[in-house]
């Protein structure tokens, strides 16, 4: 059962989400050869603060 998590900046509605968790379920499905329904998408938004690339602030 893939478990995907995305981690992104708060912001996006949350028909972006639906939109995009059910394209990863879809590409999951193709690639991994699994079932839809064991297809988990968690989102996590996380403030931009939160992000940092080679030890420095984003």
């Amino acid at each position: 059962m893939p478990l995907i998590t995305v981690s992104m900046y708060p912001g996006r509605t949350q028909e972006q989400k639906e939109e995009y968790a059910k394209a990863i379920t879809k590409s999951a499905v193709e690639i991994l050869k699994t079932k839809e329904s064991h297809v988990i998408v968690v989102f996590e938004d996380n403030p931009k603060e939160n992000w940092f690339l080679a030890g420095s602030q984003l």
